[in-house]
């Protein structure tokens, strides 16, 4: 399993726009979540290993964090012909029997993982009231097969910091994980640069 560490986006870049399709077939854009204390969105994806490591954690912290106004959306972006198990199907499956509270989107073109300049599932952002990016990076430092606890620290760290009107954590370690799975051709450029 070839892992791709996160690009990390420059701190306060304005969130990408993107108007997309959930798994019951509801179109989800950015604008929905302009009245929400901050916005987490996280490129994931059924077959992942990485993303199948965190996801039973990730769904209880989402519920925890929507409760308290912060939004979360997850947005799947890999080629479904190359990889069947990332299909809008199995990510409705995926969401049912983990309970996801939160939308799960499918990126067709993949526009909006290169627009968010995305690398990896699972790859997080969390973007302030105001839309601008507070904390990119890692859930933890929890991976598969390395005995650590899986526990969202680093990702709720940054939540209760942006709740608390706190600077972004100085700190900030890229998330690692599978690389999104590009269609023929459309990889990005932003990897050889």
């Amino acid at each position: 399993m070839a892992a791709v560490n996160s690009t990390m986006v420059p701190l306060g870049t304005q969130a990408p726009d993107f108007s997309l399709p959930d798994t019951s077939g509801m179109t989800v854009s950015l604008q929905d979540f302009g009245d929400k204390q901050g916005l987490v969105v996280v490129f994931m994806c059924p077959h992942c290993p990485f993303v199948i490591h965190i996801r039973d954690t990730l769904a209880s912290t989402a519920k925890e964090y929507e409760a308290r106004g912060v939004a979360v959306v997850g947005i799947s972006s890999n080629d479904v012909e190359a990889f069947p198990d990332d299909s809008p199907e199995k990510m409705k499956e995926e969401a049912g029997n983990l309970g996801y509270s939160f939308p799960y989107l499918y990126d067709e073109s993949q526009a909006v993982a290169k627009a968010y300049r995305a690398a990896c599932t699972p790859d997080f952002f969390l973007f302030d009231k105001s839309g601008k990016l507070y904390y990119r990076g890692q859930f933890d430092d929890s991976r598969p097969d390395n005995g650590i606890a899986v526990t969202g620290a680093d990702l709720t760290g940054a939540v209760e910091s942006m709740l608390g009107d706190k600077p972004a954590p100085e700190s900030q370690t890229p998330s690692i994980g599978c690389n999104i799975k590009w269609k023929p051709g459309n990889e990005p450029d932003y990897f050889s640069a």
